[in-house]
């Protein structure tokens, strides 16, 4: 199973929540099946997002799209973001 994995910063995590919330209907038309949100527990405005896709094609197709960088633009990412595409090789237990 194919997944993208995004992090950066966000000037202000209450600002970037709704718009991050508000672009999920185009994240599940362009493939995603969801995925897991994260906080740096370092840092609360270093975030980093988890995401299943449906095919990695379409993923690298969404993680470049005009529309995510509008959407980054408006919800205050403040560093170019870190994309990596994974493929999952196994679950673990432990």
């Amino acid at each position: 199973m194919p997944y993208l994995l995004i992090r950066h910063k966000v000037k202000d995590y209450a600002r970037w929540k709704p718009v991050f919330e508000e672009h999920g209907s185009t994240r599940k038309d362009k493939g995603s099946k969801g995925g897991y949100l994260f906080r740096s527990s370092d840092d609360p405005d270093e975030i980093v997002i988890l995401l299943e896709w449906d095919d990695l094609g379409r993923a690298r197709e969404f993680a470049r799209s005009e529309d995510l960088r509008q959407a980054m633009k408006r919800a205050g990412v403040s560093d170019k973001p870190d994309v990596y595409f994974l493929e999952e090789i196994e679950r673990v237990s432990v």
